[in-house]
């Protein structure tokens, strides 16, 4: 089999933290979350790759910001997508819950969630399993982490507890590229809310032996962050019981009223 007929998932360092994503076939790419022109650019000058879209989650400036930049210095004529009401200059096409995003090079078709609580009209883009795509992967820009969530500038613990549902639900060997490298102290934080979580004692080991080579703790898989990240295990006794010490409320009856101490507690840490 040819080997650029499978795609390919690169991550660009973008600014301290960032990775762009860059989804190739060997020869044509798509980009998702470019905040950064210039390292977006030289990757593909020097992997030789001709670019055919741009995919935006949301409207955070370092998602976007070299948007404008890379279309001019590609010619104007890539297409970009994004989320409605965003505000996001340069978008040519709106996605919208459910929508089909189809690409034909490189060859992908990607369905869009609306999934608020960072912002309110952040979006994620899921393929699953097809012609190029050997296992499932979601591109979910902030708002899942490895071990984390996106903190909520806009939307409410009930938007975001909505939104981690929709990603709880797909395939639990979907492959996660969120668009920061925060999982070290994601992982911090997790383990003052579960510290005897089995799971994510061996994850926090892994983790730091990546960094210690400067290598990506991404992507990560729904089956992983089922079992170590606390604010998609909202729902599980462990969870309500930290909430409930942390915060002195007995009465958590959802697990958005568990995500609502959780993240607020996390934005203390």
């Amino acid at each position: 089999m040819d080997k650029n007929t499978l795609l390919q998932v690169w991550p660009i360092p973008a600014f301290d933290d960032n990775y762009i994503w860059c989804i190739h076939d060997g020869k044509s790419a798509l980009l998702v979350d470019p905040g950064d022109a210039v390292p977006a650019l030289a990757y593909l000058k020097q992997q030789n790759l001709t670019l055919t879209g741009i995919l935006i989650t949301h409207h955070h400036a370092d998602h976007t910001g070299g948007i404008a930049q890379i279309s001019k210095t590609l010619g104007g004529s890539i297409p970009v997508y994004g989320p409605a009401n965003s505000g996001i200059e340069g978008l040519t096409t709106i996605v919208m819950q459910d929508d089909k995003v189809e690409i034909s090079t490189p060859r992908i078709s990607l369905k869009v969630f609306e999934v608020p609580g960072h912002t309110l009209t952040h979006i994620a883009y899921f393929a699953n399993m097809q012609a190029n795509v050997v296992e499932p992967m979601l591109f979910c820009g902030d708002t899942l982490f490895a071990s984390g969530c996106g903190r909520l500038f806009e939307g409410t613990p009930t938007q975001m507890t909505e939104s981690l549902a929709k990603f709880a639900a797909l395939p639990k060997n979907t492959l996660v590229y969120c668009t920061h490298e925060y999982t070290l102290s994601n992982i911090r934080f997790a383990l003052a809310v579960e510290p005897n979580n089995l799971n994510l004692i061996d994850w926090a080991e892994k983790a730091k032996a990546l960094r210690s080579q400067n290598l990506p703790t991404l992507p990560t898989t729904i089956g992983q962050e089922l079992q170590v990240n606390p604010f998609m295990r909202c729902d599980q006794p462990e969870l309500i019981a930290a909430a409930k010490e942390v915060s002195g409320v007995q009465d958590l009856p959802t697990p958005a009223h568990v995500l609502a101490v959780i993240r607020a507690w996390k934005d203390r840490f």
